[in-house]
């Protein structure tokens, strides 16, 4: 047996889509520093058709050019690893005069160490880290799942502690920081609310078998929005007249059962259902419900061409559109990539549904829920070693149930062409 993953999810942001090239694009080997380090230095050029820059009912079309500058690491050390990289995009806009030229820019470390031989008794520990600064028309997936196609800032930070007490039973702890930021141009849109979210929590389990992890989860969380300043004063139904305000702290918990798999080299699995309560805005609103949590990666063939990825959550969380707001997510995925030509020729495919439910609202017209479905194709073909060229089609729009939603209403779409150098 093999160890396939920690024995705990760390961050629901990482589960709620499926995007990203799930094919890596399979840099070459990069600058050699030394026995153990390897610098991957890589820059691409891209032109986009943006069918609706804002994801507005009223759509306006635009284009961009974008260059985007990076550099990949890995450290390979004797029973640990750090992997990291920094990046950076520029867009220069045409024809789409209200919107300025932006920048983009991130960065990711993370660090594995383990002291003894998969499923063996001992210890294991992962942290990860990532911060970007995201321009609005970065992604049409909202980067994880979360965080509305607007200018923003996103941290999040995550650990996990696994110790394997025998080959059978691994017991983990873990905890998260999550911040979401929004720069809210008050002369252009009406303002978000961005929140943040801490996180404790564990996870034990036991291998019934070489195919079966039974698991036991459980954590606690909380909150805190950017909603301390009642920026919807201008509003005059009841609950405004009366003066009341919904608190920015509230918290919550999980627990969940389920099970997974650890045995294999191509298929791993997790399916985790379980009750969470929210508690909003220090107990303005006590929310509770079913909720879950799952994952599959299957590697289909054995000379690693054809790769399928499934990934799905459902949480509460603060709404970013509405002062005074819970909503309820729930989000599937689903990835698949292959390779041709002797795997020079790559293609990926992916589909996301993404679900908002409004499970409190401090003023009636906002209650409505929201439908988001996503569909991206891609084609990467590696000329030789430093140069690929690449393209990629996406589509998305969104449908709404509820007082007013049609205002949330729309459909977009976007073409990309470019060609990338690596080393």
């Amino acid at each position: 047996m093999k160890s396939k993953y920690l024995a705990t999810a760390v961050s629901l942001a990482a589960v709620a889509v499926a995007y990203g090239d799930i094919l890596d694009m399979d840099r070459e080997n990069g600058i050699k520093v030394g026995q153990r380090m390897t610098l991957k230095p890589y820059v691409s050029f891209s032109y986009t058709y943006d069918s609706n820059v804002d994801s507005g009912r009223h759509s306006k079309a635009g284009s961009q050019w974008s260059v985007n500058p990076g550099l990949e690491l890995v450290y390979l050390g004797d029973n640990w690893t750090v992997d990291g990289s920094v990046w950076y995009t520029y867009h220069a806009y045409n024809r789409y005069s209200s919107q300025l030229d932006s920048s983009s820019f991130g960065e990711q470390l993370g660090f594995n160490w383990e002291n003894s031989r998969p499923d063996e008794p001992g210890w294991r520990f992962m942290f990860r880290e990532r911060f970007e600064q995201i321009a609005q028309d970065d992604d049409m997936s909202n980067h994880g799942g979360r965080g509305i196609g607007r200018d923003r800032k996103q941290l999040n930070v995550e650990g996990v502690l696994e110790r394997r007490l025998s080959e059978r039973i691994h017991a983990a702890a873990n905890a998260s920081y999550y911040l979401l930021d929004y720069k809210n141009d008050v002369d252009k849109y009406a303002s978000l609310y961005g929140w943040k979210r801490a996180h404790a929590g564990g996870e034990v389990g036991y291998m019934a078998s070489n195919y079966l992890d039974l698991l036991l989860a459980a954590n606690y969380q909380w909150y805190w929005q950017d909603n301390n300043k009642n920026r919807d004063y201008y509003r005059r139904d009841d609950a405004s007249r009366r003066g009341r305000r919904v608190a920015s702290d509230s918290k919550g918990w999980t627990v969940m059962a389920g099970v997974g798999t650890r045995a294999t080299e191509k298929l791993s699995y997790k399916l985790m259902g379980g009750w969470s309560r929210f508690e909003y805005g220090s107990g303005t609103k006590d929310i509770d419900g079913w909720t879950y949590q799952v994952s599959g990666d299957w590697q289909v063939d054995d000379d690693n061409t054809f790769h399928i990825m499934a990934l799905g959550a459902s949480y509460y969380q603060p709404s970013e559109r509405e002062y005074g707001s819970a909503i309820k997510v729930y989000s599937m995925g689903l990835g698949a990539g292959k390779g041709f030509v002797r795997n020079t020729l790559k293609g990926t495919l992916d589909f996301n549904y993404r679900r908002e439910t409004h499970e409190y609202t401090e003023y009636s017209m906002d209650d409505y829920d929201l439908d988001y479905w996503t569909f991206r194709v891609g084609l990467n073909y590696r000329i030789h070693r430093m140069l690929a060229v690449f393209g990629r089609v996406e589509y998305q729009f969104c449908d709404s149930q509820g007082r007013n939603s049609y205002l949330n209403e729309y459909d977009r779409w976007r073409a990309t062409v470019g060609f990338s150098l690596t080393y």
